[in-house]
């Protein structure tokens, strides 16, 4: 190729696709390389988007049944899960066409198939055609992580894909792992209609996040119908025609149990995508996880390869792959590229949400470092009595010398919504004060961030 393209991306996920628009926007000569039919990777054709639009639609439902009649709504809902799966679909078709249009304003050149490093500067596409480059992006995010002894077929046994796309409402679904995926798929199910077990090889639901908050939203769970079976782990699954028997036993070992269930979904994790890219017969160095090792600026120890989102270090989120997409490509134009690691929400979009940011107190204790904490609960927030949504509670960590915000936990109605003023806050090292004494708009959800604000200072003035 006479006239080398400046950077070419393989994978066109969240953290993918992003990197190629600002090195377009930037002034660089960019392709794309994709295998699957549509843009947009994991995120928006099996994962973030697809689940957002059946957790919402599930949520409508289930409010329809149980909530309307208190506010004087009379309704009787029917599930016509054919029509919601259209809804779904249509969430992702809007999605990863909007991808195409943005390609093409953009002036991205989007190449369909299989790719592979076969040198620096050399990508051969469905073991033939050879893109000549500058740069090399590895962003092909993740998959799903395997377990011993459960073979996923996609119909009994499913994935976070299958899970998406059932053609029925089970009567009795086990999932196995309570992480974020396993608890927010498992939610769509409960809200539909099916009574859902959730095995965790731990003694705790959402491994990492703040445990106070978990053990709260394991008990809303609970009232919701969930059944919590924790430091457990399946060690075998024998599918007949219509039912799974999952052989279970105590993670620290002892007698097994058998439990039935119609569908099983396995969550246990995601693994990064690196398999089959060449990266060995260039010598491109992974870890133990098998995740890319890459330096300060996503460079890895072969010059002009790159790789950023899942392929690396740090959780597996798509907003965190798009930052580190912005900042390769404002590196590579010589401009100063950055993530602050520190702030980068998380959420759980299940009902309640639950949001978090920063550490937590585990952390911090872990860390000797000195904090206050603040604590506000929604039960005492005008907003959320009115709208019925008085579950959870907003939780400000701050450091017992500087008052600076070094986390906060959220979990209630629209918590996914209301954690960015923390972040926002954190980015400029605000402090519990600078929060405490902005004004908030009444009545609003939001009150109860400043109010857990306040409280660290022991000041709250609804609680």
């Amino acid at each position: 190729m006479a006239d080398p393209f400046d950077i070419t991306i393989i994978g066109t996920g969240p953290a993918g696709y992003v990197c190629a628009i600002r090195a377009a926007q930037l002034g660089m000569k960019v392709a794309v390389i994709e295998k699957r039919a549509t843009h947009g990777g994991t995120c928006l054709n099996v994962g973030c988007i697809p689940s957002k639009a059946l957790l919402h639609a599930s949520e409508l439902f289930a409010e329809a049944g149980h909530s309307f009649a208190k506010m004087g709504i009379g309704v009787s809902p029917t599930l016509d899960l054919k029509q919601m799966m259209v809804f779904r679909q249509e969430a992702i078709d809007g999605n990863t066409k909007g991808i195409d249009f943005l390609f093409k304003k953009n002036k991205i050149t989007p190449i369909r198939g299989t790719a592979k490093i076969v040198a620096p500067g050399k990508i051969e596409v469905d073991g033939k055609d050879i893109v000549e480059t500058k740069n090399i992006v590895i962003a092909t995010g993740s998959d799903v992580a395997g377990l011993k002894g459960v073979e996923v077929d996609e119909k009994q046994i499913v994935s976070s894909t299958g899970a998406l796309v059932l053609d029925k409402v089970p009567e009795t679904l086990v999932v196995i792992g309570a992480g974020v995926i396993g608890l927010e798929l498992g939610s769509v199910w409960a809200r539909l209609g099916a009574k859902v077990t959730v095995i965790e090889y731990l003694d705790r639901i959402l491994p990492g996040m703040d445990l106070e908050t978990a053990k709260n939203f394991q008990r809303l769970l609970t009232k919701q119908g969930f059944t919590f079976k924790l430091a457990s782990k399946v060690t075998g699954a024998e599918k007949t025609k219509t039912k799974v028997k999952l052989s279970v036993e105590p993670a620290a070992g002892g007698t097994a149990e058998t439990i039935e269930a119609d569908t099983v979904l396995l969550a246990v994790g995601r693994v990064p995508f690196t398999n089959g890219l060449g990266l060995d017969e260039v010598g491109v160095k992974r870890d133990g996880k098998g995740r890319v090792e890459v330096g300060d600026h996503f460079e890895t120890n072969v010059p002009g390869i790159y790789a950023i989102g899942d392929v690396i270090r740090g959780p597996m989120l798509a907003h965190k792959g798009e930052d580190e997409g912005v900042a390769l490509a404002e590196l590579l134009a010589g401009q100063a590229g950055h993530v602050n690691y520190a702030v980068i929400p998380s959420v759980v979009y299940t009902t309640p949400e639950i949001a978090a940011v920063g550490k937590t107190e585990e952390e911090l204790k872990a860390e000797g470092v000195d904090y206050k904490a603040g604590k506000f609960l929604f039960l005492a927030n005008g907003r959320a009595k009115a709208n019925q949504t008085t579950d959870g509670f907003v939780k400000i960590l701050a450091d017992a010398k500087t008052d600076r915000v070094l986390g906060a936990h959220i979990l209630g109605a629209q918590a996914g919504e209301l954690i960015h003023e923390v972040a926002v806050l954190m980015e400029f090292g605000g402090s519990a004060e600078d929060l405490a004494r902005t004004t908030h708009a009444h009545p609003t959800l939001a009150e109860a961030v400043k109010e857990a604000a306040m409280a660290v200072a022991g000041r709250a003035i609804h609680s």
